[in-house]
């Protein structure tokens, strides 16, 4: 029941509100003094309490005497809670995101050093978010859970051109992964390419994020806690590696195109 109620005060609700609306959830429909009584709410304040209830859209009130309060559905009162306070966030990502942008644009020197496989991962799937038209990735290696975290980026973003050209496999935490099978059975585009151990990521020919990794010795893992992302926003950079990795795309389409003649 506490984490119950600490999630409804998270949404708005008041302690006593978040206790009576719990409390009527088991009773579904009650009076003042009953639910005063199951929820230890001062007798003084359940009236106050119910009625603030009933403004918030979560119970309704039949007349009588006394007055019946009858819980509304946690599905349907929490469901709309639930949109709103997703319309709100995405609202003020937006929001901050545009001053986000604004402020990257005014640093004189736009590189960063990112420490943390973590941190890498967030930051790419941030770069990913913003990224309007293209995303570009060369990968010799992943992390653990890195995989995952990007497909779920990428399905976010189905408007965008993904291109990827990796290493056929790696290994994470002794066990082989394999890097093509796992993006093609996502429906990522994906091409086999001789990738050395470091990954890129280019967004918009805009920004990119470099990532590197010391590996153990018979270089088969990565040893976690040496990882290093390099995030540049410097355009020219990031467009002269972005016409690489094109060019580089193309010979292998073209490459792959005619040995299947």
């Amino acid at each position: 029941m506490d984490e119950n109620i600490s999630v409804l005060k998270g949404i708005g609700l008041t302690m006593y509100e978040a206790q009576a609306y719990v409390t009527l959830t088991s009773l579904i429909e009650s009076t003042a003094a009953e639910i005063a009584e199951k929820s230890n709410i001062p007798r003084s304040k359940i009236y106050d309490v119910l009625k603030g209830l009933y403004e918030k859209g979560f119970i309704e009130i039949e007349d009588g005497r006394p007055l019946t309060y009858i819980v509304k559905s946690p599905v349907e009162v929490l469901s709309l809670e639930k949109e709103k306070i997703n319309s709100e966030l995405d609202d003020t990502i937006t929001r901050l995101t545009n001053v986000y942008e604004n402020g990257m644009s005014q640093v004189q020197a736009p590189i960063w050093r990112i420490y943390g496989v973590e941190k890498i991962i967030n930051q790419e799937v941030e770069i990913i978010k913003r990224a309007k038209n293209t995303v570009n990735m060369r990968i010799g290696f992943l992390f653990e859970g890195e995989g995952e975290a990007l497909v779920k980026a990428f399905k976010h973003r189905r408007n965008l051109e993904i291109n990827i050209l990796a290493s056929p496999t790696c290994y994470i935490n002794n066990e082989k992964f394999e890097i093509i099978e796992f993006f093609k059975q996502n429906d990522i585009n994906i091409q086999k390419a001789d990738i050395p151990f470091v990954k890129v990521m280019i967004a918009d020919s805009k920004e990119m994020l470099h990532t590197y990794t010391k590996f153990t010795e018979d270089k088969r893992n990565v040893i976690p806690e040496t990882a290093i992302g390099i995030w540049n926003k410097y355009e020219e950079i990031a467009k002269n590696y972005d016409d690489r990795f094109m060019n580089q795309l193309q010979k292998i389409k073209k490459k792959s195109k005619t040995s299947n003649f």
